[in-house]
């Protein structure tokens, strides 16, 4: 696996952080995407080639734009001469509840969301039809019950199944497409009332938060392991969308 390379978007942090690591660990070479975390970035950089130098380069770009999404992925290609997965974790993430929901909130949800995966893919699919590649979409169970308060977020999520599965048929034979729902894995930055953190876990027949790592696992399998699989959405919640 050391000479593959593989894209993980929104890689400083959190989920993106874990599957760039769990993948390098894999013995992939990573591009590894940021828009804002140039801190974090650079220190995860560090870390993993503390391990295997030269193994790690960092690109900024902001995903709603196409013309950024192109430039980033010419530099991704340019690092090592080739592509071979590219993970789809970059996303957007806030309420826009009924009534108080603007164009802006929606442009920027589906940008994000949504626009930016595609036209990735898309830049992304000669390369990684030149090498066998495969993605990877990290969607979301709200794309099948949607979070109150969260409709557009819901949406976008929702569509980014619906795009799993129209790209796993548009890129067959040589190009895999799969995605991941996360469930409850990380409590949202902002503040979750100890009532709320309780009567989310009671709906977890497991009745125990995910990890980084469970999600991380997720996506090494679908890289790597899964040779026979497309067009599937692995849900990782703990049974908590039974």
């Amino acid at each position: 696996m050391a000479a593959k390379v593989v894209l993980v978007t929104g890689g400083a942090r959190r989920i993106g952080a874990a599957i760039a690591e769990t993948l390098h660990q894999a013995g992939f070479n990573i591009v590894l995407h940021y828009r804002s975390s140039q801190g974090e970035a650079a220190s995860l950089k560090s870390r993993l080639e503390a391990r295997r130098p030269g193994s790690v380069r960092l690109v900024e770009a902001d995903l709603r734009s196409v013309n950024a999404i192109e430039q980033m992925m010419q530099q991704a290609v340019a690092a090592w001469g080739r592509l071979d997965a590219v993970v789809n974790n970059a996303s957007a993430f806030y309420p826009t509840p009924l009534g108080e929901a603007t164009e802006a909130h929606w442009e920027e949800l589906l940008d994000s969301n949504l626009k930016a995966p595609f036209f990735l893919s898309q830049a992304a699919f000669p390369e990684l039809q030149r090498h066998g590649g495969c993605i990877v979409n990290l969607i979301d169970i709200y794309a099948y019950r949607p979070r109150p308060g969260y409709p557009i977020y819901s949406v976008t999520k929702a569509g980014l199944a619906a795009l799993t599965l129209a790209l796993s048929r548009e890129m067959a034979p040589k190009i895999r497409v799969n995605g991941v729902a996360p469930g409850a894995i990380l409590w949202p930055e902002d503040q979750v009332s100890q009532a709320e953190k309780e009567a989310l876990l009671a709906s977890i027949p497991l009745g125990r938060m995910g990890d980084v790592n469970d999600i991380a696992k997720a996506v090494r399998y679908l890289v790597c392991d899964a040779d026979y699989v497309t067009g599937q959405i692995l849900a990782v919640d703990g049974g908590r969308s039974l």
